[in-house]
């Protein structure tokens, strides 16, 4: 039996625990949260024991799970760590380049699992793709958000886009060669609405928009490769894969289609996506298993810091083409 301690249970906190409450073999000990109206609503709720001290919730407990706000991340982390814990935190891994390494590095000193929750890789439109051969050439991203106080403490590359970094990082497998990026503060200090152009070294070229004053939701993304056309709605959960029919296609709509190099067969074909799928509890349930088979979580504190980094490089992009128009 693994036993968890959360802190932080406010909106995303409570998924957590839905969802820790459903797993097998894992008992939630207890949580932490200075908010006392929070903490009595969970209480009653859920029967479950606030903790007062930190140090005696981490004590307790196997898999340390932050879902606090981002500032607050590395004090926890690194407190758990310290305690040779095992590490679940929400993205981003820190709140700046330097506290991400030194967890990094703290990690592997401890010899402990840590996963990073960039939960969109455990979308199931996402995990359609699983038996893919995905080498994309072109990628278009769209994610747009209805405005929510809730996250405002960093800008929208750290909110919303960082999931998408993550996920092109995770498709793409190549260095970054150049970065262009705008960005605009409408609602907040920081940008709102960003826009970013990511040119990586085996040529692939990534267009991400991120924002989160829209008027309508949106998590859309686009892949242009030699062979096919994908497109993935991640908030729908819908994926659609295009290409030049294979022999091995077998549940696909086929239509023909006149080329100058002569008539091409093209498969279009909607992989199934179970409607019931639960990618926070899939990816708490991933981070479990790594823990017991002591295999590499599917994303690490290192995957967290390549996320971060670029997210980093695109806001000092954003920064100085600001401070440039001024």
């Amino acid at each position: 039996m693994l036993n968890v301690g959360v802190f932080g249970v406010g909106h995303l906190g409570k998924f957590h625990l839905n969802n820790w409450l459903e797993i097998e073999g894992v008992k939630v000990v207890g949580f932490f949260d200075p908010n006392n109206e929070v903490a009595k609503e969970v209480t009653e709720k859920y029967n479950l024991k606030r903790f007062l001290d930190e140090e005696k919730l981490m004590d307790a407990s196997d898999i340390v799970d932050v879902v606090v706000p981002t500032d607050k991340h590395f004090d926890l982390c690194m407190n758990a760590l310290r305690k040779g814990k095992h590490v679940f935190v929400e993205k981003p891994l820190a709140n700046t380049i330097q506290e991400a390494k030194d967890l990094v590095n703290m990690a592997r000193e401890a010899n402990v699992k840590v996963q990073v929750g960039h939960v969109e890789r455990f979308n199931p439109a996402f995990l359609a793709l699983k038996d893919v051969n995905v080498k994309p050439m072109f990628i278009e991203i769209h994610r747009l958000a209805q405005f929510n106080p809730r996250g405002t403490e960093v800008s929208v590359i750290l909110d919303l886009m960082i999931h998408d970094i993550d996920i092109v990082l995770s498709l793409v497998k190549s260095g970054v060669k150049n970065i262009h990026a705008n960005g605009v503060a409408v609602m907040t200090d920081t940008p709102d609405i960003a826009n970013v152009r990511i040119e990586f070294n085996n040529g692939c070229v990534a267009n991400l928009t991120s924002s989160r004053i829209s008027l309508k939701k949106m998590r859309k993304m686009r892949l242009f490769q030699k062979d096919a056309y994908i497109a993935v709605d991640f908030l729908d959960k819908k994926t659609e894969i295009i290409k030049l029919k294979e022999a091995k296609d077998t549940e696909a709509f086929f239509f023909n289609l006149e080329t100058p190099t002569g008539s091409k067969t093209i498969a279009v074909s909607n992989p199934k996506i179970p409607a019931e799928a639960n990618a926070i509890k899939m990816e708490l349930e991933s981070f479990v298993s790594s823990i017991r088979n002591n295999s590499t979580p599917i994303v690490s504190e290192i995957d967290g810091l390549l996320a971060m980094e670029v997210a980093h490089q695109i806001i000092d992009k954003i920064n100085n083409t600001n401070r440039i128009a001024k």
